[in-house]
C-alpha cells in the first residue's frame, strides 16, 4: 500500500480482496466439504458396525450417503456461479476441495465394493 494514494489503511472488503480462507468463511464454500465428510464419516461408521458385506437390499446408510452426495451439487453451483468470476483464484481452490472432499467420501465405497 502506497502511503500516498489517500487510504488510511484499513482493509476494505472489496471483493478483488478476497482470499481463500475468507471465501472459505461462506455457507456454500464450507457445507459441501462437510456434507463429503459427514457420508465418509456415515460408511466407516456403517462398515465398523456391520462389515464390508455388499448386500442385496440397500439400507438407510446407503440412501442417506446418496442424499449427501447429491445434496453437495446445487450447493457447489451456486458457489461456482457466484464466486468464479468475482475471485477466480480463490474460488478455484475452493472447488478444488470440494471436489477431493467429495473423491475422500467416494473412495470407501468404491475400494470397498458397498
Amino acid at each position: 500500500m502506497n502511503p500516498d494514494d489517500g487510504q488510511d489503511g484499513a482493509a476494505t472488503s472489496t471483493t478483488a480482496e478476497l482470499d481463500a480462507r475468507s471465501l472459505l468463511r461462506r455457507p456454500s464454500a464450507f457445507v459441501p466439504p462437510l456434507l463429503s465428510l459427514v457420508a465418509c464419516a456415515l460408511v466407516v461408521g456403517y462398515v465398523a458396525y456391520h462389515g464390508a458385506t455388499g448386500e442385496a437390499d440397500e439400507g438407510a446408510a446407503a440412501h442417506l450417503w446418496q442424499l449427501l452426495m447429491v445434496a453437495q451439487i446445487p450447493v457447489s453451483g451456486f458457489f461456482l456461479i457466484k464466486w468464479l468470476p468475482r475471485a477466480p483464484r480463490p474460488a478455484r481452490l475452493i472447488i478444488a476441495l470440494h471436489l477431493a472432499a467429495a473423491l475422500v467420501a467416494l473412495a470407501p465405497v468404491y475400494f470397498l465394493h458397498l
